[in-house]
């Protein structure tokens, strides 16, 4: 699809890609009345084809034969790696272990990753090099392959550079070959990530590492000036430090991220994907509003599989926007619920994105209380999306879509089991485990607990297959978190990062004087900035960026570190669902056929109390409430109030009081300021809201158009009046309101 800027008919080249990759049952008929729900398209290589086209990081392409061989034997190979490093640390150290890591994976990288650079040959013909289907790796990605093995491995070589002890003895003062190889291996690094995600986190490091040896020609009067790096300190910093490419970003893809990928692919092997689907459908099926929630209620358990936003949005659209459709939903309505519900699961316990294990590293905090702090967000985040679905629901006249499909209750008592892998994850966090130690035993688990479903059955061939694809799938995020190392070395070694916090908090103090107005400009500065940084780069490095940079001023003004963190990973997620990217939305769409642009849009609305909630925790003391942090009356409080501010949200977005009947403009208005008040978290200003809401609710009671609110809006069917066929239409989409 090639919509983004919003020009030509989004709608056709949607459809077309839906049509070329998703399965035909999941486009055509799927899921009639009284029909079986099909969860088994989950499974399908087009839905997963399809779904990487929409990730942050650029999809890989097909190997075949020897090659496929070779990758699978490689992969599994540093996936064993890794989970020896759980219970058997290396002796030498975690850099040790990074740097055998590294040099197994990167090659991986030019191996499955094309170029995306076509050189014509004599005849004429392009080389077949496109993603996905890609002919195979080139001779140049064999010899970059090689020269990536030989770069990462040679601090550990004792024949080429004296071995592991002589190199970390050079620290600061490399020999000429020291140099040549971390020159190298940079160059490597960065073409990786460029291959993976694309040219802008390329072209930061480059900003970087042009500020790094230029910054002594800067005026020494500006802020930001330094006294300038020279080449080989540059090389130093990256190949021979601790804040370089061997640092935290890389240390938490290796130990951390690497082994919930493999865990999501066991789970994901077992069938709980399809199971977790088929649950949703069953525990919804009887009310009109039964569409919007199995949506919802499909992002939240298929994210425990999935860590990203864009590939959720596809795998349940697969499934439940048939379902929606003969509900009623618009394509763009529903479009913007599947990516909001698809965004959320990145931002949902018990596994997290990528940039949560991060915030634990970082903080030196245990991931259970990463976990924590992200509870009551999560609750309001949904809250917010199943409100907007009973809103929707009532003001569009959606209706009951009658499935065949087992009860709840009986799919409990045959496939529950896959719930148990997750709960030993909480289980052993909380009796003072690691969280590279529960991941480990909960894939076991689930690997185990496999073979009560003789379809999904891990036997040693596809258990091998499950431990190369936890590797495959975190080749982008290494690729990202190693060029993220040239840039926390670079704020190290120059001092970049305070400085620009303090301009950020100058900027802010010139315009208020007030701490509290202060702590508020300064929040919001920082939200567009990391909504801008988001629009570029992938998630795990935005919010890298965004701490070392961002961060420092949020705590120059004396907002705590779990507050800090928590408020850059929200933002840094949220670029998935901020327009005019907004990957999850494009995803979307290209499984609705919907216009790419009134599909963000609704997204925003859908998933709109993300972005509020985030400032609310950092302008207030009592915000701190909503991490769990304080005694449970300042948690209770900060819930309370935040759900009611949902709710106001909620009204104002959607045009409806719940109860009551549809908004008109005014009592709209009203809603909009309660919930800012409400979402302040003071006791005068939550009161203050508590009365706006309820003066808005007693608007829309004596409104005259309450008298029709029974479906005002009745949907309008452009094709089979039973519904069965063509789109629905309601008189929202025909006047062009998407709001």
């Amino acid at each position: 699809m090639s919509d983004e800027s919003g020009t030509g008919t989004a709608r056709d080249e949607a459809r077309g890609t839906v049509a070329d990759g998703l399965p035909e049952e999941a486009v055509d008929g799927m899921h009639q009345e009284g029909e079986a729900v099909n969860a088994s398209v989950l499974e399908d290589a087009g839905v997963r084809e399809l779904a990487a086209q929409f990730e942050e990081e650029k999809p890989g392409r097909r190997v075949y034969g020897s090659v496929d061989a070779g990758v699978t034997a490689v992969a599994a190979i540093a996936a064993l790696l890794v989970l020896w490093q759980v219970f058997r640390p290396l002796a030498q150290g975690s850099q040790y272990y990074l740097v055998i890591f590294l040099g197994l994976v990167l090659p991986l990288v030019f191996v499955l990753y094309p170029s995306g650079i076509r050189l014509r040959r004599r005849g004429g013909t392009p080389p077949g090099d496109g993603p996905v289907l890609g002919g195979g790796p080139t001779a140049g990605d064999w010899v970059l392959a090689v020269v990536a093995l030989v770069t990462c491995l040679y601090p550990v070589l004792p024949f080429v550079g004296g071995g592991y002890d002589a190199f970390l003895d050079r620290q600061g003062l490399l020999d000429p070959l020291d140099v040549v190889m971390g020159a190298a291996l940079l160059l490597l690094i960065v073409e990786a990530c460029r291959r993976t995600t694309g040219w802008v986190l390329p072209v930061v490091c480059g900003l970087f590492l042009a500020y790094d040896y230029y910054g002594g020609l800067l005026p020494q009067g500006w802020e930001i000036a330094h006294a300038g790096l020279d080449f080989d300190q540059i090389v130093d910093a990256l190949y021979n430090s601790p804040s370089g490419f061997y640092g935290t970003p890389l240390d938490v893809a290796a130990s951390y991220i690497v082994l919930f990928t493999i865990y999501g692919a066991v789970l994901d092997l077992s069938g709980a994907g399809a199971f977790f689907v088929e649950l949703s459908v069953a525990a919804f099926r009887r009310s009109r509003s039964a569409a919007g929630r199995t949506a919802v209620a499909s992002g939240f358990l298929l994210g425990t599989v999935s860590g990203s936003g864009a590939a959720t949005t596809v795998s349940i659209g697969a499934v439940t926007w048939p379902i929606l459709r003969r509900a009623g939903y618009p394509a763009e309505r529903a479009g913007g619920m599947l990516a909001a519900a698809g965004v959320g699961a990145i931002l949902s316990p018990p596994t997290l994105g990528a940039a949560a294990f991060i915030i634990a590293e970082y903080l030196d905090v245990s991931y259970l209380k990463v976990l924590g702090w992200a509870t009551v967000p999560t609750i309001l985040y949904y809250l917010g999306i199943l409100l907007s679905v009973e809103i929707d629901a009532r003001r569009f006249g959606a209706r009951a879509v009658r499935l065949k499909v087992a009860s709840a209750w009986s799919l409990l008592a045959r496939f529950g089991y896959h719930f148990l892998s997750l709960i030993v994850i909480v289980v052993l966090l909380a009796l003072g485990r690691s969280a590279t130690q529960a991941v480990v035993w909960a894939t076991l688990l689930a690997a185990a607990l496999s073979f009560l479903d003789r379809r999904h059955r891990l036997t040693p061939r596809r258990l091998v297959q499950a431990l190369a694809a936890g590797i495959r799938g975190v080749l982008p995020v290494v690729a990202v978190c190693a060029a993220a190392g040239v840039i926390t070395a670079s704020t190290t070694k120059t001092g970049l990062g305070p400085q620009l916090s303090s301009l950020m908090v100058d900027w802010a103090q010139a315009l208020a004087t007030n701490h509290t107005a202060v702590v508020a400009l300064t929040a919001i500065f920082a939200a567009v900035a990391m909504t801008l940084l988001g629009l570029a780069v992938p998630v795990t490095a935005s919010f890298i960026i965004g701490w070392v940079i961002l961060g420092q001023a949020l705590l120059n003004l004396g907002i705590p570190e779990p507050a800090t963190a928590m408020f850059i990973f929200y933002f840094a997620v949220l670029s998935e669902a901020t327009p005019p990217t907004a990957l999850a939305s494009v995803a979307a769409a290209a499984v609705t056929g919907g216009r790419v642009f009134p599909t963000m849009w609704q997204t925003l609305r859908y998933a709109l109390p993300a972005y509020l909630v985030p400032i609310a925790f950092v302008v207030t003391p009592a915000g701190q409430g909503l991490l769990g942090i304080g005694g449970w009356d300042r948690v209770a409080f900060a819930l309370a109030a935040s759900a009611a501010g949902v709710l106001a949200l909620s009204v104002a977005a959607g045009g409806w009081f719940i109860g009551l009947g549809a908004a008109p403009a005014v009592p709209r208005v009203l809603a909009g300021l309660a919930a800012l008040a409400l979402l302040w978290l003071d006791l005068w200003t939550v009161v203050a809201g508590v009365v706006l809401l309820a003066l808005a609710g007693l608007l829309v009671f004596l409104s005259p158009r309450r008298s029709s609110r029974a479906n005002p809006e009745n949907p309008v069917h452009d094709g089979d009046p039973a519904g069965g066929g063509g789109r629905v239409r309601g008189p929202a989409d025909a006047r062009g309101d998407v709001g």
